[in-house]
């Protein structure tokens, strides 16, 4: 992710330019937008916590015409308050989801990655498909913990290599080990935690260097607690979630995090109250991101390692979670990537090698597919795509 490049033009897509979505008017218990919609709008009376039933409207549905690449995304945002500033953005609303399976879904993540046109790979990532016994959890509230992360390093390498080996070091000391009276209250301030301490102690490492190191990294964490995702957020990695409507019979491609750049209104103003600027929709008309693990010497100009985060309850109807960089997202619509990735699933010529199952075949040719195809439609950057399946 070359986020020190060329300064983009001044009227360029908000969504990040060079390397690495509330709605408008919408009721209080409305479903979560399409992917492809802005994510934080002007009118929008609420930060989204659950996602919608499964059963609920089409939006974001594979069959709808995809919206063009590059489209203005994540425009604006609401105000918040000092206490969503400094806690993170946790959606708090009521619950309104389908009835959740009292049986706990299976999740195994695959991989793929491309460098591209880059001289080196800049991207990191974490696959752990069951860290319960590392984590020590209280066996009377949790029972399966797993943990799934993208990591858009920009300036170097070692801030998304750093955070890909001790981000979730750092959840596991910190995850609750006795008993609690929230667990979703407490993972909250876990995630909080863990994102604050890894930064920190980056940063400590960078600056004790001679010249100190300038390396940052976007981080896009999916920590999943039985069958109830956490999805934590810096930068403009995306995680997205295909769900199954039954209603319109289609797939639909739901966002599950939110894009940072210095554009959105409530990362703007937090950094001009830092005695920031924004120049040409970049931090100092330099760094793109508005947040993110790393670039010590933003700091001070409102650049945070707070991350976003949001719980989203997984239902029978929920086929799987696709993490990417902006890399892929570059060339891809949410839907567009979305609707690939099932037609790989679908595609029945994809043979299993050495006894591995046919799903673990179309899964793993399913992201290859789809990092090659963003490099082959364009994507100069580095290119992560990141699939973790959802079953029984």
């Amino acid at each position: 992710m070359d986020l020190f490049g060329d300064l983009p033009e001044p009227e360029r897509s908000p969504r990040p330019a060079a390397g690495k979505e509330a709605q408008k008017g919408s009721l209080l218990f409305d479903g979560l937008p399409p992917a492809s919609s802005a994510d934080s709008g002007s009118g929008g009376p609420l930060l989204f916590d659950d996602l919608p039933p499964a059963s609920s409207g089409d939006a974001g549905s594979l069959d709808a015409s995809p919206s063009q690449t590059g489209k203005n995304e994540g425009k604006g945002a609401k105000r918040k308050t000092s206490e969503e500033e400094k806690n993170g953005s946790e959606e708090l609303v009521e619950k309104k989801v389908c009835k959740a399976s009292s049986a706990i879904f299976g999740l195994k993540g695959y991989v793929a990655e491309r460098k591209g046109e880059r001289e080196e790979m800049q991207d990191a990532h974490v696959i752990l498909n069951d860290i319960t016994e590392e984590c020590r959890p209280p066996s009377s509230l949790i029972t399966r913990v797993s943990y799934f992360a993208v990591f858009d390093g920009h300036g170097g390498i070692r801030a998304s290599k750093f955070a890909a080996q001790n981000l979730h070091q750092n959840l596991i000391r910190k995850f609750p080990k006795g008993d609690v009276i929230s667990v979703e209250k407490t993972v909250k301030r876990c995630l909080l935690d863990t994102f604050k301490h890894t930064d920190e102690e980056f940063l400590k490492q960078a600056s004790s260097q001679k010249p100190a190191w300038k390396d940052g990294s976007t981080a896009t964490c999916v920590l999943a607690v039985d069958n109830t995702l956490y999805i934590a957020n810096l930068g403009d990695s995306r995680a997205i979630l295909c769900r199954y409507n039954e209603e319109s019979q289609k797939h639909a491609a739901l966002s599950l995090s939110k894009e940072h750049n210095p554009t959105q209104y409530e990362e703007r103003m937090r950094i001009q109250k830092a005695g920031g600027n924004v120049r040409d929709g970049r931090v100092l008309g330099v760094l793109e991101v508005s947040r993110s693990i790393g670039d010590g010497q933003y700091k001070r100009c409102g650049v945070t390692s707070v991350p976003d985060i949001r719980r989203c309850q997984l239902t029978p109807n929920d086929r799987f979670i696709l993490l990417a960089c902006d890399g892929l997202f570059k060339v891809f619509t949410p839907e567009e990537a979305v609707h690939f990735i099932l037609s790989c699933l679908e595609d029945e010529k994809i043979q299993s090698r050495e006894g591995k199952p046919a799903v673990d075949a179309r899964y793993e040719a399913a992201c290859n597919r789809l990092a090659t195809k963003a490099v082959q439609r364009g994507s100069a950057d580095n290119v992560t795509v990141m699939v973790v399946r959802i079953g029984r």
